[in-house]
Order: structure tokens, then C-alpha cells, then sequence
């Protein structure tokens, strides 16, 4: 028989992780990051990664366990997470990536390993082209790709490169394959609260991070001057607290504008929940209390 696995997904602040504690203490379960930015070791508080009060009343597996400058895809995450699902008793996968969580699910196509010298070069391009310019060039191999693609995105606009340079096919055309999904049941929980209660949920928690010390989490990591190109440093609040701490803005314009990107991105990720994923369990947790209606 397939091991059931119980997945706890929703947009950015929606109660995921209080949510999951409450079923791994009730059911004996490990929890096993699924949030891109919490498998990063630098920004503990930033990222809402769990306290270490609520890692003893549970087991957590996948957070904190990679360095800033380390980049993870998703096959790599795949990898990761099956490996903790292989461990646990009881497996409950906690986060909103949900590429992640539809690589884990659904498979992802075989693409092959990239030299690192051909990801060297893309990354040296991007640098001696800029970003209009290298999104030109990706766009005459790959249009596809570009046309999904946000300009600014350094890391995904690279990895299309790498990947249409190296195999000469376009990533596009590599991720239409068909890959081959874990073994599991899935179980899974959408978390889907009303806008008016989680926009104000992601402000003060922002808030509350504050008083918590964050931006000491983030001068320490500023002060090491990490290389800009590091995937962890995309974590929401740093780049904005890393403007005030070069002095381009005010510590309230740096609040403002992390709050407001975070919002932006929660409405993203409710826009993918609805169009690609078909949860077991959908609630508000803004009016609800489910806890008890969750069946692996």
C-alpha cells in the first residue's frame, strides 16, 4: 500500500506552520519544509522558519539546512523531501512553493545534469549583457519560457539558458514531458483565507518580526557582503531591509515596501493554488477550526 503523505499548503502567513505543529503533536508527524526560502540557514526569523520551542514539540525536517549561495530546484527539493518522507512514521509536508510541491507530486521531466561551466558563462552573460538584453537572446530560443518568465528574474532567466545552451532543447520544451510522480497518497489542505484578514495578517507579523530582531538577522548577513547573485537572499523584507541598511531608504519604506511585496506575492500564489492544484480539504482560517476534520 502507497504511503500517505498529508500536504498543508496556502499562501504566505496563512497559519501553514501553526496549523501543522498542531497535527504532527495530535498524529506523532514529522514536518518537512516545503517553502523555498526556509530551507536557507541565514534568515531564521525573516523567513518564519519554526522557533526552536516549536521544534521540540515536533519533529521538523528541511529548514535551515542550506547555505545563502546555494542553489536548490525543485528536482533537488524532490530529492530532499522524498528522502524525509522515506524516514517518517507520519510525513506531513508543510509550504506554499508550489512548484515544489507539483514537482514532489506529479513528477518533472528527466533534464539532464548542466556542466557548471556552462551555468559560469550564463551568469557571466547576464552580467556583460545585462538583464533587456539576455532576455533577448533567451527569447529567440526559448520564447516560450521568456513569456512566463518576470525580466528581473536572474536565477530562472540563467537556468533556461544553461539548459537550451547545453541539450539544445528549450526548457519549455523539456518540462512538457511527462515525469514519473512519488509514490504517495496525497492528502492535501489548502489553506484560503479572505484578502482583507491575510493582508492584515502579513503586516503584522512583519511587525512582529521587527520586534523580534530581524533586522539584526539582516545587518549580520549584510555585513558579510554575500554575492548578490545568492538565491537566498530573494527571501521577502531582505532586499528591502538591505536598501535601508545601504541607506537608500527609510526603515518605514523598507517595512512598507516588504509588506506590500509579500502581499503581492500571497496573491500570486492563490492564483496558482486555484489553477493548478485540486486540494482534499479547502478552509478559511480566518472563521474555521478544522483541525479535526483532517483525515489521512
Amino acid at each position: 500500500m502507497a504511503k500517505h503523505v498529508l500536504v498543508v499548503t496556502g499562501p504566505t502567513a496563512s497559519g501553514k506552520s501553526a496549523l501543522t505543529l498542531a497535527l504532527a503533536e495530535q498524529r506523532g508527524g514529522t514536518v518537512i519544509n516545503a517553502d523555498a526560502m526556509q530551507t536557507y540557514d541565514a534568515f531564521p526569523i525573516l523567513t518564519a522558519q519554526p522557533t526552536p520551542e516549536e521544534r521540540a514539540r515536533a519533529m521538523h525536517r528541511l529548514y535551515g539546512v542550506l547555505p545563502l549561495s546555494e542553489t536548490l530546484s525543485a528536482a533537488r527539493w524532490r530529492d530532499l523531501a522524498t528522502a524525509e518522507i522515506e524516514r517518517a512514521d507520519v510525513p506531513i509536508l508543510c509550504g506554499g512553493s508550489g512548484l515544489y510541491l507539483r514537482t514532489l507530486m506529479q513528477g518533472i521531466s528527466s533534464i539532464p545534469a548542466i556542466a557548471s561551466e556552462v551555468r559560469d558563462q550564463a551568469n557571466a552573460d547576464w552580467d556583460a549583457m545585462g538583464a533587456d538584453a539576455f532576455r533577448a537572446r533567451l527569447a529567440e530560443r526559448d520564447p516560450e519560457i521568456v513569456a512566463r518568465l518576470k525580466p528581473g528574474d536572474r536565477q530562472r532567466h540563467v537556468r533556461a539558458w544553461e539548459v537550451v545552451d547545453a541539450t539544445g532543447r528549450p526548457l519549455s520544451e523539456w518540462q512538457k514531458q511527462e515525469g514519473k510522480p512519488a509514490p504517495y497518497r496525497f492528502k492535501i489542505v489548502l489553506l484560503a483565507p479572505d484578502r482583507g484578514w491575510l493582508r492584515q495578517r502579513i503586516e503584522t507579523r512583519f511587525d512582529a518580526m521587527l520586534e523580534q530582531g530581524v533586522l539584526d538577522e539582516v545587518r549580520a548577513v549584510f555585513d558579510r557582503k554575500p554575492d548578490p547573485r545568492s538565491p537566498g537572499l530573494k527571501a521577502h523584507g531582505a532586499p528591502e531591509l538591505f536598501r535601508y541598511l545601504r541607506g537608500e531608504i527609510t526603515l518605514e519604506q523598507a517595512r512598507q515596501t516588504a509588506i506590500d511585496h509579500t502581499r503581492q506575492y500571497a496573491k500570486r500564489q492563490m492564483t496558482w493554488f486555484r489553477h493548478q492544484l485540486t486540494p482534499d480539504v479547502v478552509a478559511n482560517p480566518a472563521v474555521e477550526k478544522f483541525l479535526d476534520k483532517i483525515e489521512v
